[in-house]
């Protein structure tokens, strides 16, 4: 039935001379426009030179100043990069560089590939690589800038010109490592399962999913990072009885030394979100600028997120797109005027395919950004009661705040900008919702705590 109407649907929609490139043209410029409109109600935000009500007991004058000048800084750089790819982009379309990338793959493999190499598989996986390094070549400005400009200005960057280079090279390779088979399997789906091909594909993606989900912490993180055991003391055994209590599966509870190229902080847990053991991350940043208890009250918060189910409830979501993403692509798969609008008149790759229905595809992106938003804000929120119902209101209260500090994210936010752009409600929302009722300033330095059982000093960084 549903096979069916998708058929019916992709014949309506094949018609000859149908201006596809304008309207994928009109839809990356509205969704440009939209984009900096939201970005102008924010920066008129980040101008502000008082700080808001809710925070004027907890926040020195200084340091909102410095948050609203990196939130400037960064929103500056979000327009001039966003300009850059946006002109890319439109000279890709127009340009009509699909098909001249797609024509060299073709080229090379015929010239010095080996005959089994040859196929549209083998040319897709050739024509993506080759624009990923048109892209990295054109990033490279604005990725050093970002880390070495922007951020060193505002005293985030740690990372030397060696390791940052180091760190796209173990990019690309990865990307060869795990992009090779997995985009070979996807397009073999497509190619032998005929046009219910959605229902095999959306399959074949839950696995990846799922053994990204199982490879990406034991594999991945340590090629990038150092992790180690916490240290014996009062904060692991305190872990480590909060995760008893609540019947976490806690399998480790390791350090990460994310002051390797970054001041930011963060804590996570990793592992599948039915059976097996899972493990709990903290960065060394954390560790150094929090006291026990307010750590404890981070990790509280994000096995709050495991106890709600929050990581089943996103993965089941994730999977619903991409179901109706796969279902939808089949009724693009063969529209022959969407092909020649962009150049492909003789043949019709399914990748390219695939790359011309998601620009189609992208106006939905704003309105499914902004009901996902939405939902996830409700999972903050979740999480925040469960650690306040665990009784560490006071404790995540000034974890937050100093995590907002250290962090300089921005302490206020337009409404508007904030649905479509903030995962995570702002810090006045959170501690509104909390009955945050603090009356001192909450400083960036670690306050006076003998237990502590480890600072970013005490490692080999």
């Amino acid at each position: 039935m549903i096979q069916s109407l998708l058929q019916g649907l992709g014949h309506f929609l094949d018609r000859p001379h149908f201006p596809w490139k304008g309207l994928v043209v009109g839809f990356s410029l509205a969704e440009f426009t939209l984009e900096n409109w939201l970005l102008f109600r924010q920066y008129q935000v980040l101008q502000k030179k008082t700080v808001p009500k809710a925070l004027e007991n907890e926040i020195e004058k200084t340091t909102f100043d410095k948050s609203q000048a990196y939130g400037r800084a960064k929103a500056k750089f979000s327009f001039i990069s966003g300009l850059f790819n946006q002109c890319k982009s439109l000279a890709v379309l127009y340009g009509n560089l699909y098909p001249a990338v797609w024509a060299v793959a073709g080229t090379i493999l015929a010239r010095y590939a080996p005959v089994r190499f040859s196929g549209e598989i083998s040319q897709s996986l050739l024509f993506v690589y080759l624009f990923g390094l048109i892209d990295l070549a054109a990033g490279i400005p604005f990725a050093y800038y970002h880390s070495f400009v922007l951020e060193e200005k505002f005293g985030f960057n740690k990372m030397t010109i060696k390791l940052w280079i180091t760190d796209m090279i173990k990019g690309q390779l990865l990307t060869v490592a795990f992009g090779i088979p997995i985009g070979s399997a996807f397009l073999a789906i497509i190619q032998k399962t005929g046009q219910s091909f959605f229902y095999y594909l959306w399959v074949f993606m839950l696995v990846v999913q799922v053994s990204a989900m199982t490879i990406y912490p034991v594999l991945i993180v340590p090629m990038f990072n150092k992790l180690e055991p916490l240290k014996a003391g009062p904060l692991k055994d305190s872990v480590e009885a909060l995760a008893s209590k609540l019947q976490f599966p806690l399998g480790e509870l390791q350090v990460i030394d994310g002051s390797k190229r970054s001041a930011h902080s963060n804590a996570y847990f990793t592992g599948l979100p039915w059976i097996g053991k899972k493990k709990i991350v903290i960065y060394d940043t954390l560790l150094e600028k929090s006291t026990d208890k307010e750590v404890e009250a981070v990790l509280a918060h994000e096995l709050g997120h495991w106890k709600k189910n929050h990581t089943s409830r996103l993965l089941f979501i994730s999977q619903a797109h991409l179901f109706y993403i796969f279902a939808l692509f089949s009724v693009f798969i063969n529209n022959r005027s969407l092909y020649s609008s962009f150049g492909f008149t003789k043949e019709r790759p399914v990748l390219i395919g695939f790359l011309l229905f998601n620009e189609i595809l992208s106006p939905t992106d704003a309105i499914l950004k902004l009901l996902l938003n939405m939902w996830t804000r409700a999972m903050e929120y979740e999480a925040d009661a469960f650690a306040v119902g665990l009784g560490y209101a006071s404790e995540l209260g000034a974890s937050l705040i100093k995590l907002q500090i250290q962090n300089l994210s921005s302490m206020d936010a337009d409404w508007l900008y904030s649905s479509f752009h903030h995962s995570h409600p702002i810090l006045t929302e959170r501690l509104k919702a909390m009955g945050w009722a603090g009356d001192k300033k909450i400083v960036q330095d670690k306050s006076a705590d003998k237990e502590k059982p480890l600072k970013a000093a005490d490692r080999e960084l």
